[in-house]
């Protein structure tokens, strides 16, 4: 991707170095950020509701490599992207686009949603409108999930401003008002239509960051298209418990999640991004 040179992002939260006391111990919370671990973010409010809160932080001495420095550099000017690419949209529809802040954290980190450990990985909180990213997710994108690439990355922070998009329209709160009248296993089909919306609008920022700005480079599709893929409920069940069982996915199957993003990328049109009522998921 063609980033280097271009302007960054002054939303930004640099906390590496101060990390939170008061994650979950045990019980459910626990299962909570496990299962977190392993959808990428997870679901928002299982997070509200699931991990312990503390305004107690602790500091350490944080050394930034040469590694993390230029990649903090990169996911500021894809929130940068993100943000000229969403305010425009949100013109054309007659809407004011609100920017989401970024959090980077190391260990653990304080939200309105709760503390989080960095095994949570990446993750929205509707509660302060703010994205967190561990940059050290970054290799596990690489290792773990088979995702490498810069693309790849870009792709995870355009899913989470994807979830504020989702937050600043209604979408999320609509859904998370359904948590308390139905069952569990129709809880979890929403939560799939919600992920899968947000890769659409990932889809649609890199739509117009290629069509317009002009800075993918070949090979850039792919990587996204691999960590989308990557991702999917199907093969991180997989490949945690050696099978799958789809009344407990929460984010969409492998195919699902790459081919929602790529119709986002497209059409770069929202109007498209309809995941609630259609029933070719």
């Amino acid at each position: 991707m063609r980033w280097k040179g271009r302007k960054q992002s002054s939303n930004v939260e640099d906390r590496r170095g101060l990390s939170a006391k008061g994650i979950a111990g045990g019980g459910i919370g626990t299962i909570v950020i496990v299962l977190v671990v392993l959808l990428l973010g997870g679901d928002p409010t299982s997070l509200i509701q699931n991990i312990q809160t503390s305004d107690q932080t602790t500091t350490s001495n944080y050394t930034e490599t040469a590694e993390e420095k230029e990649l903090a550099q990169f996911v500021s000017v894809i929130l940068a992207e993100t943000e000229t690419v969403w305010h425009n949209i949100f013109a054309d529809i007659g809407k004011q686009y609100r920017e989401p802040k970024l959090v980077l954290f190391s260990g653990s980190v304080q939200s309105a949603c709760g503390v989080a450990g960095s095994s949570t990985g990446p993750f929205y909180c509707p509660g302060d409108q703010k994205l967190y990213i561990d940059l050290s997710f970054y290799q596990e994108l690489q290792t773990k999930f088979k995702a490498p690439g810069d693309f790849a990355m870009a792709y995870v922070v355009a899913h989470e401003v994807g979830h504020h998009i989702q937050n600043l329209l209604g979408t999320m709160e609509k859904v998370q008002q359904l948590r308390s009248r139905i069952s569990q296993e129709e809880y979890n089909q929403y939560s799939v239509r919600l992920e899968l919306q947000a890769d659409f609008y990932a889809g649609v920022w890199a739509h117009y960051t290629d069509r317009i700005e002009g800075l993918l480079e070949e090979g850039d599709l792919e990587e996204a298209l691999n960590a989308a893929s990557a991702v999917g409920d199907d093969r991180i069940q997989k490949q945690a418990q050696g099978y799958v069982v789809p009344e407990s996915f929460t984010h969409g199957t492998s195919e699902q999640r790459k081919r929602w993003f790529y119709k986002g990328y497209k059409t770069g049109d929202i109007r498209q991004g309809d995941t609630f009522n259609t029933t070719n998921l």
